[in-house]
């Protein structure tokens, strides 16, 4: 029997110090597809819930961020 070794995706929320907030919103994604989808439709949302930016992790790895939800 082979071992599937699975990674998750996750969104770190952060206020604008780049510290993370604890949200019920940062679920684990089997791929980054999926990460990037829930967040395409659900960034508006966060930001009206007072979150800064965002940044993508793949497991404890930084993919990429931290991304303002701000246009400013």
């Amino acid at each position: 029997m082979s071992e599937e070794f699975t990674e998750t995706y996750r969104w770190r929320l952060e206020d604008e110090a780049g510290q993370p907030l604890a949200s019920e919103h940062s679920v684990p994604f089997p791929t980054q597809a999926d990460a990037e989808a829930w967040f395409t439709e659900s960034w508006q949302d966060l930001a009206d819930a007072g979150v800064a930016q965002v940044s993508l992790l793949r497991e404890a790895e930084v993919v990429y961020g931290p991304m303002p939800l701000s246009a400013g």
